[in-house]
């Protein structure tokens, strides 16, 4: 099992150039296209990175039944590990879980058992990983790879760097990741300081209500940005600056860089592109500015990119800033 899942394709995603969205700005703005994972997400290489180190340390066997938490990518990515290695999954999920993605779900075979009970803090996450705990407890020979406290979920992330500084012809100034188990955003900016000895300006972009830097916890509808709790990962003296986007413009930014640059993005890669609009007088000229694209906007078709979701969820998306209130139309 561990040298079939060792072959097992996750990673070398392309970076790309994005000419047009922000091309009166001076600066050479990048993509990592991690939704070029053959699982969609980059929850391929933390799925595989967990599973694989947890083969070799004898935690799972071929019979062993794992069983997560998700939002929905962590899920078809670890869909994809069991499918392939005959691993029975069960998996967790909220109500706020792409409908498109339970069907991905379901066609890998996968357990899916949901909760509905709020944690009080604007989310699920508290809830489902109470239900995981009780589902291992009961369930002889099973195996959480606990996305949320797994020290191999940050490691994953090593290679991504390695294929940023082999990509560019110079290191980037700036790096932007979106946030929620903070494993992407910690493996990369550790990666590039400790590992690597290089160091561009590391920005988090996380959403508000989300409560991973103390900001007031509210009602969230988007999937696979934020948390309703604090990071295991998270180390401030990584990160050099936060910055906080609404739904309202993670949808705006969704929607723009499809007219821009006819690329189709989901809802944490909105946010890297709605805090680069944020931060982009600030930036300084000739600099280059990568961003994490971590899913793409196909499992976002009921939701971001439904009118009919649009209009009915209209009122709570709005801009609480007079600034940004009626910038995105319905």
């Amino acid at each position: 099992m561990i040298k079939k899942l060792r072959s097992f394709r996750a990673g070398a995603t392309p970076l790309i150039e994005l000419h047009y969205i922000f091309e009166k700005e001076r600066f050479d703005m990048y993509a990592k296209l991690e939704y070029m994972n053959p699982g969609g997400s980059l929850k391929d290489r933390t799925s595989k990175a967990i599973l694989l180190n947890a083969l070799e340390e004898g935690k799972i066997n071929k019979k062993t039944t794992i069983i997560e938490s998700t939002s929905g990518n962590m899920g078809i990515g670890l869909a994809r590990i069991c499918k392939h290695l005959g691993l029975p999954l069960i998996l967790v999920i909220d109500p706020y879980i792409n409908a498109i993605t339970i069907k991905i779900l379901k066609v890998y075979g996968v357990d899916i058992i949901q909760v509905d009970t709020e944690d009080g803090n604007g989310g699920y996450l508290k809830s489902r990983m109470k239900k995981v705990r009780e589902l291992i407890d009961c369930t002889p020979n099973s195996f959480n790879p606990d996305q949320y406290r797994n020290r191999i979920s940050p490691q994953a992330h090593y290679q991504t760097v390695r294929e940023i500084i082999d990509q560019l012809p110079k290191p980037p100034d700036y790096v932007i990741v979106p946030t929620s188990t903070c494993g992407t955003l910690m493996g990369i900016s550790r990666a590039f300081k400790d590992y690597y000895n290089i160091s561009p300006y590391i920005i988090a972009v996380d959403v508000k209500g989300s409560i991973i830097f103390d900001d007031k916890p509210k009602k969230r509808r988007i999937p696979g940005m934020g948390s309703s709790r604090k990071s295991d990962f998270l180390d401030m003296k990584y990160i050099d600056e936060v910055v906080l986007v609404s739904e309202d413009e993670i949808i705006k930014a969704c929607h723009k860089l499809m007219e821009k640059e006819s690329i189709l993005i989901g809802g944490s890669s909105g946010a890297v592109v709605a805090a680069i609009e944020k931060l982009r007088k600030n930036v300084e000229p000739n600099r280059t500015v990568i961003g994490i694209f971590a899913d793409s906007g196909e499992r976002y078709l009921d939701t971001i990119f439904n009118p009919l979701w649009l209009k009915k969820n209209k009122n709570d998306l709005e801009e609480e800033t007079l600034e940004t209130r009626n910038h995105f139309e319905y």
